[in-house]
């Protein structure tokens, strides 16, 4: 039997640091991280893309992704799958949840798009 790891919400930043369409690289629990705005939605994704160690947190970020400034690699902000080419593997995503004016993120279990049907990102 395997039991479930229990959310660890840690505080990444206040929601007054990410303006609109804008990332920002942040640690939490030895996590390199980019939290990101997109429209009214945040997120967390591994601060590397899968494709040339990039920092994500350096990209544009546009309607619901985020794109690697090197190669212009694009993940989706609620999966971490690569939208294209040349990118071929996923970027762990973290769940988010707002908590007055901070964004907390739990690293502990990275979302698994595999079983999207069965997890859900709090935003």
């Amino acid at each position: 039997m395997t039991l479930a790891t229990p959310n660890r919400w840690v505080r990444a930043c206040a929601l007054a640091e990410l303006a609109e369409d804008t990332a920002l690289a942040v640690e939490i629990d030895g996590t390199e991280v980019a939290v990101v705005r997109s429209g009214d939605a945040y997120y967390a994704i591994a601060d590397l893309c899968s494709h040339a160690s990039i920092p994500l947190s350096d990209g544009e970020v546009v309607d619901g992704t985020i794109e690697c400034f090197l190669h212009s690699s694009l993940f989706d902000l609620r999966t971490g799958r690569p939208l294209g080419l040349p990118a071929t593997e996923p970027v762990p995503v973290y769940r988010t949840q707002v908590d007055g004016d901070d964004l907390l993120v739990d690293v502990s279990a990275p979302y698994q798009p595999e079983r999207a049907s069965s997890n859900t990102q709090e935003s």
